[in-house]
Parts: structure tokens; C-alpha cells; sequence
């Protein structure tokens, strides 16, 4: 396995990682271990297990910070929506994720902001 810390802007930074942490700046260390270097079940599962931790812990920083977006909009909730805004969410990760493609992504990041939504109108 090895470990980089991924970089919001884009790119992986060159930097080992330490494992899942959130440090005084904000980062979140990730291992993203190779699919070659994994050989077993017990170690995908682990991977898979370790992605998962940083998948939920990124999710729920990304509903805080959706919750603020709402609380700022002139309109907000899902009266609010900006179907454009999301089209580039969905290329932007695409991107980022060739594998999934943006036809596999729009229904995940749909997901994703209605949860948030759904959690920033049930925290008002």
C-alpha cells in the first residue's frame, strides 16, 4: 500500500501520508493503497474499510459546509438547487474519477446533496 495526500485542487501532493487524520490545516491523510499490492480479502477489505472512514468523514464535512451554503443562499433547500452548479460538480469529478464517468457519478452526487440538503433543513 502507499499513501498520498489528495489535494482538493486537483493534484496528489508528493508528501507520504501518515494515515486518516485531520490535521490543524485541514487535511485528511488517506492511504490509497495500490490494487496490485493487494493480494488477499482480509487486505482489500481493509482498504475498502479504511476508504470508507475517510468517504464518511468527508461526507459529513461536506454537509456542514453545504448547511452554511444554505444558510447563505437567498433561496435555499431544495427550492434552491442549481442544476448547472451540479452539472460541473459531476464533470469536475469525472475527472477525478475516469472509471465511474460522469453517467455513474450524477446519481451518486445527487445523492450526496439531497442528503445534505435533507440534513441541513432537519438541523434548522
Amino acid at each position: 500500500m502507499h499513501d498520498q495526500v489528495i489535494d482538493a485542487a486537483g493534484t496528489d501532493a508528493a508528501r507520504p501520508a501518515r494515515g486518516t487524520v485531520g490535521g490543524p490545516s485541514g487535511e485528511l491523510r488517506v492511504a490509497l493503497p495500490s490494487p496490485a499490492a493487494v493480494t488477499t480479502l482480509a487486505e482489500a477489505r481493509e482498504a475498502i474499510d479504511g476508504l470508507d472512514a475517510a468517504l464518511a468523514t468527508l461526507l459529513e464535512h461536506r454537509t456542514a459546509i453545504a448547511a452554511v451554503v444554505q444558510r447563505l443562499k437567498p433561496v435555499g433547500g431544495f427550492a434552491g438547487r442549481d442544476p448547472e452548479r451540479e452539472r460541473r460538480i459531476v464533470e469536475a469529478m469525472a475527472a477525478r474519477a475516469p472509471s465511474l464517468g460522469a453517467e455513474r457519478l450524477a446519481p451518486i452526487v445527487n445523492a450526496i446533496i439531497e442528503a445534505g440538503l435533507d440534513a441541513a433543513e432537519a438541523g434548522r
